[in-house]
Order: C-alpha cells, then structure tokens, then sequence
C-alpha cells in the first residue's frame, strides 16, 4: 500500500513499513522500518517529523550533505548512481537535480531511489527535473514531483513518465506548498492511457 501524507511525504507498506521524507506527520507511530531521505530542504527532511516514525531498530537512509545525522546510529549515507543492500531490500539510488533552476544542484548529490520490493520497482525521484538518468529508469511504481517551481511541472512530469513507462504513476509534490490541487488530474489526461495514474493527493 502507497500513502501521500502531504506534498511528498510518502509512506510504503509492503512487507516493510517505508517512510520517504516524513513531513506533516500528524501521529506518532515509531513504525518506520527504513526511512529514505532524498534531500535536505525543510520539507523533505524534517527531524521533527521523523522523531514520530522512527523506533529502535529503524534505519536511516540519507545523502551525505546532511551533516547533523554524522553522530546518530542506524544511519546509512548514500551517494548517488549506487546500488545498496539494506535490510535484504536492494536500492538504487538516482541522481535528483535541477537543469534550469538552481534550488537542487548537480553537485550536491542528492538523490531520488529505486527500491526493489517483493519483485516490485518503486522509484521515488526526490526533487528534480528531467535529466539524462532518469529518462532511462525501468520500474513498476513511480512517484514523481508534479508541482513546478521547484521541480518539474505537471507537463514535464508528463513526458518522463510516457519515456520510461511505469506501469502505475502517482504524482507528488503539489498541492500545498507549490502546485495546484487540480495539477494531479491535469498530469492524468496527458499520460499514455496504458498507464494507469493514481491520484493520492486530494
């Protein structure tokens, strides 16, 4: 099951309870087998939010640049154009970057990741653009920022997903701190209808 809490706070229980950049958590559940964080802007890393989810055991997975996690145990750092066994899942990360704004540098190497799921590919993008490493994904599941401003808009979001083609596509990233609430059903009608898109934000 794929839950959107907000914006991209996105929850996966599958086997493993997976939280992807908690934000706006309203509960406390300490239930996160793994949490995934792609970047650190406020509201994809959001330590008060992961304080709410995290248990004894839970892993932390995170790019490097998020220098406050350096001291805390059950942390993994990840750069990206890896492949990483945690827990006895295997994860891929991608690149997440901007080409035509400056808010994700390149250079930072904050990611997006693939993670591979009773025989299901789930590729969560972070925040980015269309780039050259993500055009050439292969995964069932895509989660993909629709919003603009800070990432691609619905149109762009669009024309990634009918290039690599995911059986089922869920946008993300709009509706509240950017993007309109109608971008999700906009995105909808301009994908190829082979496609089957789920709208989690409502």
């Amino acid at each position: 099951m794929i839950e959107i809490n907000c914006h991209s706070s996105i929850k996966i229980t599958k086997g493993i309870i997976i939280y992807i950049d908690p934000f706006r958590i309203n509960e406390e559940k300490h239930d996160a087998d793994l949490i995934l964080i792609t970047h650190d802007h406020y509201d994809h890393y959001s330590p008060e939010d992961i304080k709410k989810v995290i248990k004894e055991d839970t892993i932390i997975v995170a790019p490097k640049t998020i220098k406050e996690l350096n001291n805390k145990e059950n942390i993994i750092f990840v750069e990206p154009n890896k492949t990483y066994n945690i827990k006895g899942y295997k994860m891929d990360t991608i690149p997440a970057y901007n080409i035509n704004k400056h808010f994700h540098p390149k250079e930072n190497n904050w990611v997006g990741y693939i993670i591979e799921i009773e025989g299901i590919k789930y590729y969560i993008a972070g925040d980015t653009d269309i780039i050259p490493e993500n055009q050439q994904i292969k995964c069932d599941v895509a989660l993909i920022p629709i919003g603009g401003t800070y990432t691609m808009d619905y149109k762009e979001a669009s024309e990634l997903i009918n290039i690599i083609k995911p059986k089922i596509a869920i946008p993300t990233h709009y509706g509240s701190i950017v993007g309109d609430i109608t971008d999700g059903e906009k995105f909808k009608k301009l994908i190829d209808n082979t496609i089957d898109v789920q709208i989690l934000i409502k």
